[in-house]
């Protein structure tokens, strides 16, 4: 059978606010998380035999622990668990484009294009709703890939509500070849310390448009910045060069400045690629999918 691709966005979150910790814990949250012009391609080879997963990024993992890999093991198992499945292998080629360890969702967008594909595959035998339920399973940000537009999120990111009031905005992207652990993110936020610097505990939109002064905040920033100082050079560098605003994505470390002329974004990219004391830093330009 002929292999076929399938794309997966990248993602960043318009604002972060971490409201609780959980029993489990894990953070409760609330996002406004959007997906990005900005892809991996995977292609999948379905026959042979066992889930085999190639990439062209030493730092992802080609075992069984691969997102993709096991987005889709937990598919054909959860499908085909009272029958014979009707394929015993699937070969994934990941061309990877979005970074890693970046705050980007890029191995948990590759789970859900892997969760889309083969449900496309097979037929539709599972619903959104189920397959988001599926997709929770593997990370808490599959079912966002999986829904594929902006959301607000709220829970530990998996609870989704629809977010179609973004206007038009190009991201200019500057990854500072930085990986960072979300888990040692989490471990050392101060949680106390977050809540007492908050002017309110959650955004209220109420149908409003997203407003780039009142909204664009993180309260993951200031734990990666102690980490990485690096990321406030890049953000004051990004408003320096007409960006509306600058902000770390997700746990990071990419951070993203929001361009309302797309062409701007692009100029200022050349010229910060230009610049040889950014030379380790990769850049991508990216408009908002909304």
């Amino acid at each position: 059978m002929e292999p076929f691709r399938v794309k997966a966005p990248a993602k960043i979150n318009l604002f972060l606010r971490i409201t609780g910790k959980r029993p489990d814990g894990y953070h409760e949250l609330y996002s406004l998380m959007c997906p990005l012009a900005l892809y991996d391609t995977l292609t999948l080879s379905v026959g042979g035999k066992g889930i085999v997963v190639f990439c062209d990024h030493p730092g992802v993992p080609e075992d069984a622990s691969n997102l993709a890999a096991r987005s889709a093991r937990l598919f054909l198992e959860t499908v085909f668990a009272d029958q014979e499945p009707p394929v015993h292998g699937l070969t994934i080629h990941i061309n990877k484009k979005i970074p890693v360890g970046a705050g980007l969702g890029g191995g948990s967008s590759d789970a859900a294009a892997v969760l889309k594909a083969l449900n496309d595959f097979f037929g539709l035998p599972l619903s959104r709703r189920k397959l988001m339920a599926l997709g929770k399973r593997i990370g808490a940000d599959v079912p966002f890939f999986i829904l594929g537009a902006p959301a607000l999120a709220t829970g530990i990111g998996d609870r989704l509500e629809p977010f179609p009031h973004l206007t038009p905005w190009t991201a200019l992207l500057v990854y500072p070849n930085e990986a960072v652990s979300t888990a040692w993110v989490y471990k050392n936020l101060n949680l106390r310390l977050t809540k007492d610097e908050k002017k309110l505990s959650k955004f209220h939109f109420d149908g409003r448009f997203f407003n780039v002064d009142e909204h664009l905040v993180n309260d993951l920033e200031p734990v990666t910045e102690r980490a990485f100082p690096v990321i406030k050079g890049i953000k004051r560098l990004l408003l320096a060069h007409g960006a509306a605003g600058a902000m770390m994505s997700g746990s990071g470390s990419t951070v993203f400045g929001l361009f309302a002329d797309s062409e701007r974004a692009i100029s200022v990219c050349t010229a910060l690629r230009d610049n040889q004391l950014n030379q380790n830093w990769t850049l991508y330009v990216a408009d908002l999918l909304i």
